[in-house]
C-alpha cells in the first residue's frame, strides 16, 4: 500500500507479539510511529468484505409479473413439498399470496395447511390475521367460529374472537361468544374478563348474575370474597352481607371447612369494620376462632389482634394477644415436645393470665377455667419424660415438677394435690442412677409447712437411705436446726460423717454446732477426731478451724502451739510456718476460765494476751533452716518476705537489716546446648510467680548468700570484699548512691557505717555474692 498504513500496522503487530512473548516490558520508550485505537477500528471496518446482496429486479410489464409469480410459486411449492409439516413454510407462502392480493390463492394455501395440521394455533391465528388485514371481517368471524369449535380449550382464540366483536361494537355478539365460552367452564381469568366487559358497559346486574354462575362452577373462598367486594363497591351492602352469609352457610360448621373459609371470615369482618359495625366484626372473628384449633388460625388471629388494637378495649386486647402467643407456643411444643424452655415460657404465660384475672376480679367460673388451663399445660409438660438415664437430660425437666407443686401449694391452695405431685416426681426419678436433693428437700419442707414433721423426716430419711448425698444431709440438718432439734442434728452429723469421713467441712460444721451450744469439750473432741482421720478432702481448712477454735474460743496458746507443731510435722509447708510465727507474735484473747470470771463487767473491752516476738523469730529461724535443708528456694523467699514484714511491724532496724541481708540474689542461669555442646545463657522459659525480669533477660535463678558460704568458703571472703569496693565506688561517684554490678540484682543495700557483726557478716556475704554474679554475667560481654 502507498499510504503508509501497512508499515504502521506491521509495527503494531510486532509490538503485540513482543508483549505476548515477554512477561516484562524492557523498552518503555514510545514507538516512533504512533497509532490510536480509533484508527485501528476504522481500518478494520474499511477492510471488511461486503456481504452478498441479491440484485433488485424491476417488473416492467404483466408478462414479467406473471413470470415472477410463477417462479415464486414453484419455489414455494418445492419448499412445502420437501418440508410438508413445516407450518412456517405454509405461512410464508400464504402471506406472499396475500401480499400479491391473491386472497383466494392465500386462502387455498391456508386450507391446504390446515389439512396438514388442523390443531396448529399459530396457523389459525395467521389465517385470521390475514383476513383482518385485508378487511375481510366476515371471513375472520367464520374462521374464529371454526377455530373455537375445533379448539374450545385454547383461551387465546376466545380472547381474539371476543376482542374482534367488541372492536366492531357488536356487544351482543361478544356476549354471545362469552356465553359459548362459559359453557366450557374455563379458568377464573375468563370469568373475570366477562365480568369486566359487563362493567365497561354498566351492566352491573348482569355482572352479579355472572358472579353467581361463577360461584356455581367454582365455589372457592376467593370467588365469594370477590363477589361480595363487587356488591360492596356498587353500594349493595345488604347484597354483600347476603353473599357472605350464603358463603358461610355453604362451608358449614365443620373444622376443615371453616379452616378453608378463613379468607371469607376475614373479608366479612373487614367489611363490617369499614362500615363501622365493630360489634358485628368482633362476633364474626370470635365465631371463626372458637371453631378453629389454635395451630391453624394464625392468620385470622393476626387480623383479629390488629382489629382489637384499633377498635377494642384493653382487656379484650390482652386476651387476644394471649391467644396469639398460645398459638405460637403450641406450634413450638408440637415441633419439639422436650424443649423444656418453651414449656416454662408457656406455663408463665398461663400463670400470668391467671394472676391478671384475679387482679381484675374475674368470676369463679373464669378463674376455675384459667386454673384448669395451667394444670393442663403442666400435665402436658411433665408427660414428656427425658430419654435415657443421664442426669444432664433431667436437670431442666425436674424443675417442671417443682414449679407444678409450688403452683398447687401457693396459687390454688390444693395441698393434697401438691403432695401428690411431689410423690409422683419422687417415684419417677431413677434414684439408683442419680437423684435430685432439691426435690427431696422441697418435699420435706412442704410436709413441715403442713405441720406433718414425721412425714418430712420420713421423706428425708428415705432419701438418705436410698441415695445418700451431701446436699441431702445438709438439707436435713438445716431442717432440724430450724426446728431446734439439736439432738437430732448431732445424730445426723454422726450419720453424715459415717457416710463421708473425709469431708472436712462436715467436721467443721459439727464442731461449730457444739461451739454454739457451748459444749467446748465435745467440740474439741470432734476436731481431734477429725484431724486424726487418715484421709481428708481439704485437711488445711480443718486444721485452721481447729487452731482458730483453740485461739479464739479457748484462748489456749499452749494447745494451739502443739497443734502447729503437729501440723508442721505432717506437712512442713512454708505457709504453715508463716502462720505459726505470726501466731507467736500476735495477741490473743484470755483463756476461757479467766474470761468467765470477768464477764461480770459487761462494759469493759475484752482483755488480750500479747504475743512474744522472740518466739516468733525462733519459729522463723526454724522454718528457714527447715526449708533450706529441703532446698526449697521459692518457699524460702516467701518466708523471708513474711519475716521482713513481721520485723518491720514488731522489730528494730537491725532486725529488718538482718532479714534483708538473708534475701537472695537474682543471677543468670547457664545451660549446655545439647546440639552444640556450648554454654548458653538467658534461655527463655515460662516465669514462675517468684522470678523477675531484669535487664530484659528472662532466665534467672535465686542465689542465697549462706548457700554460697557453705559451698565455696574460700572465695566467699574475696567476693564479699569486691562487692564492698564496688559499692564504695558507686557512692563516691553518685553521692552516696549504690551501683549494682551488671548481671545481677542486689537484694539489699549494705550499711557501711554499721558495727554490728551480724550485719557486717550479711554485708560481706552480699558483696561476695554480687561480685560472683558479676563474674558470671561478664561471660555475656557486659
Amino acid at each position: 500500500m502507498q499510504d503508509g498504513r501497512a508499515p504502521r500496522f506491521s509495527l503494531l503487530l510486532r509490538d503485540l507479539y513482543t508483549l505476548n512473548t515477554s512477561c516484562r516490558i524492557r523498552n518503555r520508550a514510545p514507538a516512533a510511529v504512533q497509532i490510536t485505537a480509533e484508527q485501528l477500528l476504522r481500518e478494520a471496518q474499511e477492510r471488511q468484505e461486503s456481504t452478498f446482496r441479491a440484485p433488485k429486479q424491476r417488473v416492467e410489464d404483466f408478462e414479467e409479473l406473471h413470470e415472477y409469480r410463477g417462479r415464486k410459486r414453484r419455489e414455494f411449492e418445492e419448499r412445502i413439498r420437501r418440508t410438508r409439516g413445516s407450518i412456517k413454510e405454509w405461512t410464508q407462502y400464504a402471506n406472499w399470496e396475500a401480499s400479491q392480493n391473491e386472497f383466494d390463492r392465500s386462502r387455498s394455501v391456508f386450507e391446504r395447511a390446515l389439512d396438514v395440521d388442523p390443531r396448529s394455533v399459530q396457523l389459525w391465528l395467521s389465517y385470521s390475521e390475514m383476513e383482518l388485514k385485508s378487511r375481510n371481517v366476515q371471513h375472520a368471524r367464520n374462521l374464529f367460529d371454526r377455530t373455537v369449535t375445533l379448539l374450545p380449550r385454547v383461551d387465546q382464540l376466545w380472547y381474539k374472537y371476543v376482542y374482534l366483536e367488541e372492536l366492531l361494537q357488536n356487544v351482543p355478539g361478544a356476549r354471545q361468544v362469552f356465553e359459548r365460552w362459559m359453557q366450557w367452564e374455563p379458568d377464573d381469568k375468563a370469568w373475570q374478563a366477562y365480568i369486566k366487559m359487563e362493567e365497561r358497559y354498566s351492566e352491573l346486574d348482569r355482572a352479579s348474575v355472572i358472579y353467581e354462575r361463577w360461584i356455581a362452577v367454582r365455589p372457592e373462598p376467593r370467588v365469594w370474597v370477590k363477589w361480595a367486594k363487587f356488591e360492596e363497591e356498587r353500594g349493595k351492602l345488604d347484597k354483600a352481607r347476603e353473599v357472605f352469609q350464603t358463603a358461610l352457610q355453604f362451608f358449614g360448621d365443620e373444622e376443615e371447612q371453616i379452616e378453608k373459609a378463613q379468607a371469607v371470615f376475614n373479608a366479612f369482618a373487614k367489611m363490617e369494620t369499614r362500615l363501622k359495625e365493630y360489634e358485628r366484626a368482633r362476633v364474626i372473628y370470635k365465631f371463626a376462632l372458637e371453631r378453629l384449633p389454635r395451630s391453624k388460625s394464625g392468620t385470622l388471629y393476626a387480623a383479629y389482634t390488629k382489629f382489637e388494637k384499633q377498635h377494642g378495649i384493653r382487656t379484650v386486647l390482652e386476651s387476644t394477644v394471649l391467644g396469639k402467643r398460645r398459638i405460637q407456643y403450641e406450634e413450638e411444643v408440637t415441633h419439639d415436645g422436650r424443649n423444656y424452655d418453651v414449656w416454662f415460657d408457656y406455663i408463665r404465660l398461663e400463670e400470668g393470665a391467671l394472676r391478671t384475672l384475679r387482679d381484675e376480679g374475674g368470676s369463679k367460673e373464669e378463674e376455675d377455667a384459667a386454673i384448669g388451663r395451667v394444670r393442663e399445660v403442666y400435665e402436658r409438660a411433665v408427660s414428656h419424660v427425658p430419654p435415657g438415664q443421664e442426669k444432664r437430660h433431667w436437670r431442666r425437666y425436674i424443675f417442671l415438677w417443682l414449679d407444678y407443686a409450688l403452683f398447687e401449694e401457693i396459687d390454688t391452695k390444693d395441698y393434697e394435690r401438691a403432695r401428690q405431685v411431689y410423690r409422683t416426681a419422687l417415684g419417677l426419678v431413677p434414684h439408683k442412677q442419680f437423684t435430685f436433693a432439691k426435690l427431696w428437700i422441697m418435699a420435706a419442707r412442704f410436709e413441715a409447712r403442713q405441720l406433718d414433721l414425721p412425714a418430712a423426716r420420713r421423706i428425708l430419711g428415705n432419701g438418705i437411705g436410698m441415695c445418700p448425698k451431701e446436699a441431702l444431709f445438709k438439707g436435713y440438718v438445716q431442717l432440724e436446726m430450724d426446728l431446734r432439734e439439736f439432738d437430732r442434728v448431732r445424730t445426723l452429723y454422726e450419720k453424715y460423717l459415717e457416710y463421708d469421713p473425709t469431708n472436712s467441712a462436715a467436721w467443721i460444721k459439727y464442731a461449730e454446732l457444739e461451739t454454739a451450744l457451748e459444749d467446748f469439750a465435745r467440740a474439741e473432741a470432734i476436731f481431734e477426731l477429725g484431724v486424726s482421720q487418715s484421709s481428708l478432702s481439704m485437711p488445711e481448712i480443718l486444721w485452721k478451724a481447729y487452731i482458730d477454735f483453740e485461739v479464739n474460743e479457748q484462748g489456749d496458746r499452749e494447745k494451739a502451739r502443739l497443734l502447729y507443731e503437729r501440723l508442721i510435722s505432717l506437712s512442713g509447708h512454708h505457709k504453715v510456718w508463716i502462720s505459726y510465727a505470726e501466731f507467736e507474735g500476735s495477741s490473743m484473747p484470755l483463756p476461757r476460765a479467766m474470761r468467765e470470771e470477768e464477764d461480770e463487767d459487761q462494759e469493759a473491752e475484752p482483755r488480750m494476751v500479747a504475743g512474744d516476738p522472740v518466739l516468733a523469730r525462733q519459729v522463723f529461724e526454724r522454718s528457714y533452716k527447715d526449708l533450706k535443708s529441703k532446698e526449697l528456694k521459692a518457699e524460702r523467699v516467701a518466708l523471708l518476705e513474711a519475716w521482713k514484714a513481721f520485723e518491720e511491724a514488731n522489730g528494730t532496724e537491725a532486725d529488718v537489716a538482718k532479714v534483708q541481708g538473708m534475701m537472695p540474689i537474682v543471677g543468670r542461669k547457664q545451660h549446655v546446648d545439647k546440639e552444640t555442646g556450648q554454654v548458653v545463657e538467658g534461655e527463655i522459659h515460662r516465669l514462675s510467680s517468684l522470678e523477675r525480669v531484669v535487664d530484659g533477660v528472662i532466665d534467672w535463678e535465686l542465689v542465697f548468700a549462706d548457700d554460697e558460704r557453705e559451698v565455696n568458703p574460700a572465695s566467699f571472703k574475696f567476693l564479699q570484699m569486691a562487692h564492698a569496693w564496688k559499692s564504695a565506688q558507686g557512692q563516691g561517684k553518685k553521692g552516696g548512691g549504690s551501683t549494682v554490678l551488671s548481671g545481677f540484682v542486689a537484694a539489699t543495700k549494705p550499711d557501711v557505717s554499721s558495727n554490728d557483726p551480724e550485719r557486717s557478716s550479711s554485708r560481706s556475704q552480699d558483696a561476695e555474692m554480687h561480685e560472683r554474679e558479676d563474674d558470671v554475667a561478664s561471660s555475656d560481654g557486659e
